[in-house]
């Protein structure tokens, strides 16, 4: 433990329990991880990437990111507790367009959608949640239901595939939530594509369903850092020395390397 002119730092001891106080905390009721293939998932572009689509001749994928989700949560009917899930994911695809086989190729960004529906136990609730921090006068509390809570992994980009709209000029507007349309450039309305790309992602994630509850929890202590905050008027020059050299980055480790905190080769 660090000592400083406050005192010593430190969290007590953490075998003395000292009382029970009551907490306001989101309890988890029901929880679930899946992993989904969404295969042949259209990818739309903007009115200023579907020209550079329509002339290239093959695509490269590159990666792919979960720009936003959308969730829903409605009981589920004749069947109390139950809730379903109703998720809508947005996915920012990044592709390479080759247009010619002697320029290099064009960098676009392409939207897919997909929708997943879950359902989970997430008890019943009657009660209506004011707060002090509500301003409005005619503020009506929403109906009590449990909150959704969605976790993904990075996911991974499977295939893609380049080839002609089965219906010439086919309409390829769709409706795109304004957070998501700002991290494209131009616009996804009346874009008339002659070309399409599909693409297949593998995504891990796990939804859960949770409710504001008052809680009785032990207490120990007060947990009170125990280091004190550490500045530095090192110079640029000063600080890199002190960092070490990259051995890894220069001779990179074969596959029967192991430290001593690997266990096993091979694992």
């Amino acid at each position: 433990m660090a000592e400083n002119q406050f005192g010593t730092f430190g969290c007590g001891n953490s075998d003395e329990f000292k009382e029970a106080v009551c907490i306001d905390a989101a309890r988890i009721y029901d929880s679930c991880g899946d992993k989904d293939c969404l295969a042949d998932l259209r990818v739309y572009f903007t009115d200023v990437t579907q020209p550079i689509i329509d002339t290239a001749y093959t695509v490269k994928a590159k990666n792919v990111d979960v720009a936003s989700a959308y969730l829903s949560v409605e009981p589920v009917p004749f069947n109390k507790g139950f809730y379903s899930v109703d998720i809508t994911y947005f996915f920012l695809v990044q592709l390479d367009a080759y247009t010619s086989p002697v320029n290099p190729p064009t960098a676009v960004c392409g939207l897919a959608t997909a929708n997943k529906k879950v359902i989970l136990y997430g008890s019943e609730g009657s009660v209506k949640v004011f707060t002090n921090d509500q301003n409005e006068q005619d503020y009506i509390a929403p109906k009590y239901l449990p909150k959704a809570r969605l976790q993904v992994a990075q996911p991974m980009l499977l295939s893609c595939d380049l080839c002609d709209c089965p219906e010439p000029n086919l309409d390829c507007c769709i409706s795109v939530p304004n957070c998501v349309c700002k991290q494209f450039e131009g616009s996804f309305e009346c874009v008339l594509p002659q070309r399409m790309v599909t693409v297949t992602i593998g995504l891990f994630s796990i939804i859960q369903l949770e409710r504001q509850v008052q809680m009785m929890i032990p207490v120990y202590d007060f947990c009170i850092p125990d280091k004190e905050c550490t500045t530095t008027s090192d110079s640029p020059c000063d600080i890199f020395e002190k960092i070490q050299f990259p051995v890894d980055q220069f001779f990179p480790p074969r596959i029967d390397d192991c430290s001593s905190d690997c266990g096993e080769c091979g694992k």
